[in-house]
């Protein structure tokens, strides 16, 4: 046997070694997860949260945890996120908790409730005044491990088509708005719906609905709501600091080793930071939403403070 057909034949018997051996364990231990979320696909600051929260997972991992991000529809409908995550169809969603107040009215505390946290208060209650262990209580009866992942701040009043004169406009007023802020108009002679944001637009242009309240102008506009709705108002009663949320299937997160669940807290935790910012930041410099925004002072305005 000469020297070439020695190294040939050398080399069909390394490559049938090396097939039978197994994979290394750093790509054995590589976990594939599915994140679902309540988002538009292509709505900044809320879809691009949820993939940039992926993404840090799969950095902050170095690659053992990597996350495809599935936004409303493309897996599971929006409101179909929460029975996905809890039976394990997916593995986390990214929302916001008051979208399932119908389930338990107590998930509206963990996005806000009318005249609650400021953005900075709410992660002050969940980081380090209790707020987490009870969302733990509330969360895990649905199999479900939540965290903290960014906030929008204070929300809007809503768009809409007709013009508020006074509360007694509220009454027939057919109103998108989910959670408590939405049973306070309900009690003020609204009828009050909840749609997920893909719904919002078609609802408004066909008269299913008078109003709807989402987000803050950046968010709202992207989502085409100006388009829709002549009339917006401000401010919003119902969250004046809107948290989001990232939501793990709970048997999934205690197969999780501590540092993998580490790192999930972490990248969850670091995205409030950007979220707000940017909400903050773009909202302050789009004009055109202040052409449209109007204050209902006889509706939201407080008494005035006594001087006696």
């Amino acid at each position: 046997m000469d020297r070439r057909q020695f190294v040939a034949g050398a080399s069909v018997g390394v490559a049938a070694v090396a097939s039978a051996f197994p994979r290394p364990a750093i790509a054995q231990g590589v976990r594939e997860l599915k994140m679902v979320t309540i988002w538009p696909k292509t709505l900044p600051g809320l879809q691009s949260g949820a993939e940039r929260v992926a993404a840090s997972i799969g950095a902050l991992s170095g690659g053992r945890l990597t996350v495809k991000v599935f936004a409303a529809g493309q897996l599971v409908g929006a409101f179909e996120s929460f029975d996905a995550v809890s039976s394990g169809l997916a593995d986390m969603y990214h929302a916001s908790e008051i979208t399932w107040a119908g389930r338990s009215a107590a998930f509206s505390y963990f996005c806000n409730v009318p005249f609650g946290l400021t953005p900075s208060e709410i992660n002050a209650w969940i980081y380090h005044g209790g707020g987490q262990a009870l969302w733990d209580e509330l969360s895990d009866g649905f199999g479900l491990k939540p965290l903290m992942c960014g906030n929008t701040g204070p929300q809007m009043g809503g768009w809409f088509t007709k013009e508020l004169t006074g509360v007694e406009s509220y009454k027939g007023l057919r109103y998108r708005m989910p959670g408590i802020g939405g049973e306070v108009l309900r009690r003020l002679g609204a009828v009050v719906v909840n749609l997920p944001a893909s719904e919002i637009i078609p609802s408004l242009r066909s008269g299913a609905i008078d109003a709807s309240e989402f987000a803050g102008p950046w968010v709202d506009m992207a989502l085409g709501l100006n388009k829709a709705a002549k009339y917006y108002y401000y401010p919003g009663f119902h969250e004046p600091g809107a948290a989001l949320s990232l939501v793990v299937n709970k048997k999934l997160w205690d197969s999780l080793d501590r540092t993998e669940r580490s790192l999930i807290e972490t990248a969850a935790a670091a995205d409030s930071s950007p979220t707000i910012r940017q909400s903050r930041s773009v909202n302050s410099t789009i004009p055109s939403w202040r052409r449209s925004a109007r204050c209902p002072a006889k509706c939201f305005t407080r008494p005035a403070a006594r001087t006696t």
